[in-house]
């Protein structure tokens, strides 16, 4: 097994910035939008997007909410794993808002998809746009592309990226594992 570090937790600041930047220069203010982080691995960039942008906007209101959809996914109740859902924390109508989905890698596709569908139990949105920190580019499965990107990587199928959180680290590191 092979690790190779692709982004690391400084880089990662810089990256996040930046997207909070096209958000807040795309939306301005801020009060029509709705950061929404898919469970479980795109709430803690979610929660550092919405410090970011509230810190760029001065808006501190920013809606934000967390998202499970461990029910509308395609593989749920086949195979012998039970599949455990995480909480939701929705406490807004997202009708009529833009939204923004956020998830840590982009591969397939099949979470958005699945997110989407969970989603629209909360009101039909104005727009909804996708955050992806890594974009894998290839092997999608759906025809489903990011708005906002962190960093795109070339992988081979048997590659996993991680997304690793650090104690001691504000923003997490990036890392490609080749089996």
């Amino acid at each position: 097994m092979e690790k190779r570090l692709i982004l690391d937790s400084g880089l990662t600041r810089i990256i996040l910035e930046r997207i909070a930047l096209q958000i807040t220069e795309n939306y301005g203010d801020m009060n029509n939008v709705a950061i929404i982080g898919m469970q479980p691995r795109g709430i803690m960039l979610a929660r550092k997007l919405v410090e970011i942008i509230t810190r760029i906007s001065g808006n501190k209101t920013i809606l934000y909410g967390e998202l499970d959809s461990t029910f509308y996914r395609d593989d749920f109740r086949k195979g012998d794993k039970m599949l455990v859902p995480n909480t939701i924390k929705i406490d807004f109508l997202i009708e009529n808002k833009n939204v923004i989905i956020v998830d840590d890698v982009l591969y397939t596709g099949r979470s958005v998809r699945s997110s989407l569908n969970a989603l629209a139990d909360f009101g039909r949105p104005l727009k909804i746009e996708l955050m992806a920190l890594v974009d894998r580019k290839f092997n999608r499965e759906l025809p489903i592309q990011p708005d906002y990107i962190g960093e795109e990587v070339d992988t081979r199928t048997h590659d996993r990226v991680e997304v690793v959180w650090l104690e001691n680290k504000s923003t997490p590191e990036v890392w490609i594992i080749t089996e």
